[in-house]
């Protein structure tokens, strides 16, 4: 379909919040972009933060009345919704005046399914991978042509923020599973990179995480009515979810990965990847193919600035999502070319001595070995991988550290960071020694916890040589360092 044929979204979601919308905690991505989208659709909004963040301004900008710091005062007389963050609940002095004022109370999540309201909503969902596929559809979509509305959970470089109003009929939207706010969403169509055991001090247990998969795919509508479930057969617990819903759900199931599974043929398969050595060599082009009742269009080439396979299925699943969608091939591939990534997702930091540095949110097991991976990628067999690792949340290093030390010890030379602890108190002998003790090194020094960051950092650039890659990673600040390494590179130089 062309952009041209593309249908226009007319309804005013806004419309259906009379008045004004207050948000708590709107310096946040997650928030800040419901209120941004909010905002351009036309709804007058408010909104307060305990710190002043740059985003705050570029709203007020646009007419929103910001505040900082929480009082009950905040909440104007003309204010008739509040959303709120998760940290912004009962307890906070403008959650409690809004609710006894009786005012309607929203989650974010709730939020944002509000500014979706007439929109076809696509929605990308997954324990891992979902900010990169979700900002990989927007890029797509906007690329061809169709204007999609979108909310991610990170800025994408080239539309230049994480969130926006478009004109199109299409809702691009990254679907959190940690709370299990991913079944808020009036999703069309579902797109579900892996199903794994995450967010246990949430969930509880594994089989809570895969029952919210579910419910999600049993959400969406039926395949008269566009619906449809876009899974990844090379993760089993995505590939599992499949196979439940060609048996359960109404909405047409579709997959993509490297090979077929259990019976599961799929609809688009990765028939190959090679590394790409235009620009800085972190590229690659991925050859697909489509099967089943697409076959007749056959093979399609995408030339990816990303690296790793991971990131190949992640395009796979966009070019499914969009070829369902109505979108022509080639559009959507031309999009997910024009894709250079978004924030801390393999996200390249600079280039001295003939080092390269990336930086990357990976914060679980599964996120850890795809980004190593894609790291060897980039430095090739004959080149050295180092890597400044930081655990996130006490409860995460504890159940997985064995899982963080396998993945960890592909990489080459490997220091580990104290535990961000986030939103978690201390945990009697739960610290980050739980994964660099058990880490396969060649030498013993690599398996020291760096308690001092600086040091570490010194470290690893003495230790880095020309062709070599240094990454750091996790959810916490550690992102801080990869400018400390670069410039420290630049002084060995």
């Amino acid at each position: 379909m062309s952009a041209e044929n593309t249908p226009r979204h007319t309804t005013e979601a806004g419309q259906s919040a009379q008045g004004r919308v207050h948000l708590l905690g709107i310096g946040g991505v997650g928030v800040s972009g419901v209120a941004r989208i909010l905002q351009e659709q036309g709804t007058p909004i408010s909104g307060t933060d305990a710190k002043d963040l740059p985003v705050m301004a570029e709203l007020a900008a646009r007419g929103a009345q910001i505040h900082v710091g929480y009082d009950a005062a905040n909440v104007g007389e003309d204010v008739t919704t509040v959303i709120a963050s998760s940290i912004a609940g009962p307890g906070n002095p403008e959650y409690d005046a809004a609710a006894a004022r009786g005012l309607r109370m929203l989650h974010r999540s709730e939020g944002l399914a509000l500014a979706m309201g007439g929109h076809k909503v696509l929605a990308v969902a997954g324990t891992h991978g979902k900010t990169t596929t979700s900002s990989m559809a927007a890029m797509a979509f906007s690329h061809a042509g169709w204007e999609p509305t979108f909310a991610v959970g990170a800025a994408v470089a080239g539309l230049g923020t994480n969130a926006a109003h478009g004109e199109g009929e299409w809702f691009v939207a990254e679907a959190d599973e940690s709370d299990g706010t991913l079944v808020n969403y009036p999703s069309t169509v579902g797109i579900v990179t892996t199903v794994e055991a995450d967010h246990l001090d949430h969930y509880g247990t594994a089989e809570a995480v895969h029952e919210v998969f579910r419910v999600f795919a049993a959400q969406l509508p039926s395949a008269q009515r566009g619906g449809a479930l876009v899974a990844c057969l090379d993760d089993e617990g995505a590939a599992q979810l499949a196979l439940w819903a060609r048996e359960n759900v109404s909405a047409r199931v579709l997959t993509y990965g490297t090979a077929e599974r259990e019976g599961l043929v799929p609809d688009l398969l990765l028939r190959e990847t090679s590394v790409d050595e235009a620009g800085r060599g972190v590229g690659q082009r991925a050859r697909f193919e489509f099967t089943g009742d697409r076959a007749q269009l056959g093979e399609i080439e995408v030339a990816l600035r990303l690296p790793g396979v991971h990131n190949a299925l992640n395009a796979g699943a966009v070019l499914l999502a969009a070829v369902h969608a109505g979108m022509d091939p080639q559009d959507a591939a031309a999009g997910l070319g024009a894709f250079t990534g978004t924030a801390r997702r393999f996200e390249f930091r600079g280039e001295r001595a003939g080092v390269r540095v990336f930086d990357d949110y990976a914060h679980h097991p599964t996120e850890v070995t795809a980004a190593v991976a894609a790291a060897r990628s980039v430095a090739g067999s004959e080149h050295r991988v180092h890597v400044l690792f930081q655990p996130h949340l006490y409860s995460r290093t504890r159940d997985f550290a064995d899982q963080f030390a396998e993945a960890l010890s592909a990489a080459d030379r490997v220091r580990v960071l104290e535990v961000y602890a986030a939103r978690e108190a201390p945990m009697p002998g739960v610290d980050s020694s739980l994964i660099s003790g058990r880490l396969r090194t060649t030498q013993e020094t690599d398996r020291l916890v760096a308690y001092d960051p600086l040091r570490a950092v010194d470290e690893i650039v003495a230790q880095a040589r020309t062709g070599d890659v240094i990454l750091t990673m996790g959810a916490g600040d550690v992102t801080q360092y990869g400018a400390a390494i670069v410039d420290k590179l630049a002084e060995r130089a």
